[in-house]
């Protein structure tokens, strides 16, 4: 039997586990969300499932998970995000839908265009090698605390430039807030209940929120008094125009400039924290990587030019968002006359993937669970299927920060890598989902000077 006949269900929609009456599925995936996922898997490549009385699909193959990718939008709906996601995101490019979405995507899309992100390249090393010139040999670290606090100040300064100098903080404590809550409400019952009950953590969430909003409501009127065009991304949300000539109100510049904070800060500062861990695992692994960087770099900082010759930092990185995707599942809801790999999904199905399940599955990744890099090489054989690894979504929807996260995460790698090795320490660290997939508790490691 082939890897690929292994798992049935290919054609059609096979039942999952058993499910408790009023509440279906939904004590099992709260509990464990990833490893239900994966259990899903096992059951078929279309599986139907309950998350209380909601009907809902699961999908396995990459075709079905490219027909859900590309199908937002016209096959399925954008779903529903909760109440928290909502108000930190406001009506975003990630959250809006139809025309509203469209106009916006074209807005926010040339602000993250490759011949931008090469700008923004600059501030991303400056930030990286002032953190390197802090650590010292020896020295002990949390190194989710470390990459967190980075990733922070290159979403603030690439976003806002100099107009929030000593304001960084404030900020990102707010910020780091309302992303726990979007976990927390995701994770919790909170999901199900009406915006207006007042929870303990809604109210610290509208405090944070209010914080944000004053701030990037300070820094948005003083740029749009001064009428300075600057390199950054606040710049080019202010001077982007519609087919109409309309600019971006102050409340859709704030929107859009929270978005591309959070995916600019979380999922990259997450990412960074699993490569150090993985690679700490994975001593051949690091020692290539530090090998590469010595051969094209020796000693110097890297700039945007220096990325088509960092292959195996970038594989690394890739790597990384195969094991742990930062963003670990999507989804889309069925509309009328929907169909997935020509079966029908009646209108109303939630349809879900993973990419926590799907990155992990034999039939495209030998050996899953094992860290290879070396898997992304461009004559890796077998090749990997298109959409087998999604880490950043797909089709019109996919995430318009993708180039500025991989370029951050590799200039960023490269540049503390080539002078530290992070010693993880010996116990296994697992995921927690939420917003993200982040570590289950804190990473402590110790600094070594890489021997030149």
């Amino acid at each position: 039997m082939t890897a690929e006949a292994a798992v049935p269900g290919r054609d059609t929609v096979v039942s999952g586990p058993r499910r408790l009456p009023g509440l279906g599925n939904l004590p099992a995936f709260a509990r464990d969300p990833l490893g239900f996922f994966v259990r899903l898997r096992g059951c078929g490549d279309v599986v139907e499932w309950r998350l209380g009385p909601q009907r809902a699909l699961f999908i396995s193959r990459p075709e079905h998970i490219g027909e859900l990718l590309t199908g937002i939008e016209t096959v399925f709906r954008h779903p529903e995000l909760g109440w928290a996601f909502k108000l930190v995101l406001g009506d975003g490019v990630v959250t809006s839908e139809g025309p509203a979405w469209r106009r916006k995507r074209a807005l926010v899309q040339p602000a993250v265009r490759p011949r931008q992100v090469r700008s923004y390249a600059r501030t991303m090393v400056k930030c990286a090698a002032e953190l390197a010139h802090t650590w010292q040999p020896g020295q002990s670290i949390d190194v989710r605390r470390e990459m967190l606090a980075l990733t922070q100040r290159i979403a603030v300064r690439t976003l806002f430039g100099s107009d929030t100098a000593g304001r960084e903080d404030v900020i990102g404590s707010a910020m780091d807030v309302a992303q726990r809550a979007i976990g927390d409400e995701f994770r919790g019952l909170t999901l199900f209940l009406p915006p207006w009950v007042p929870t303990p953590g809604r109210r610290r969430l509208r405090r944070a929120v209010a914080v944000i909003d004053a701030e990037v409501g300070r820094v948005t009127g003083e740029r749009r008094r001064e009428g300075e065009d600057r390199d950054d991304l606040l710049s080019r949300l202010l001077a982007a125009r519609d087919e109409e000539g309309r600019p971006l109100s102050d409340k859709e510049v704030r929107d859009e400039a929270v978005t591309l904070y959070i995916g600019g800060h979380e999922t990259t500062g997450t990412t960074l924290t699993w490569a150090w861990y993985l690679l700490s695992r994975n001593p051949v692994a690091r020692a290539r990587l530090a090998g590469e960087l010595e051969k094209v770099l020796a000693g110097r900082t890297p700039d945007f030019d220096d990325l088509r010759q960092l292959p195996y930092t970038e594989q690394v990185v890739k790597e990384t968002l195969r094991l742990f995707p930062p963003v670990w599942l999507m989804t889309g809801i069925a509309k009328e006359g929907s169909e997935l790999g020509g079966l029908p999904v009646p209108e109303g199905t939630v349809v879900w993937s993973s990419q926590w399940s799907a990155h992990r599955d034999a039939r495209w990744f030998p050996d899953p669970e094992a860290f290879r890099p070396e898997r992304w090489d461009a004559d890796a054989v077998p090749g990997i299927p298109d959409h087998a690894w999604f880490p950043f979504g797909g089709g019109a929807r996919a995430c318009l920060g993708a180039r500025f996260a991989m370029v951050e995460a590799v200039l960023v790698l490269a540049t503390l890598a080539q002078r530290f090795h992070v010693d993880a320490g010996p116990g296994e660290v697992t995921p927690r989902t939420g917003l993200t997939l982040q570590p289950d508790s804190a990473i402590r490691a110790v600094l070594r000077p890489v021997e030149g």
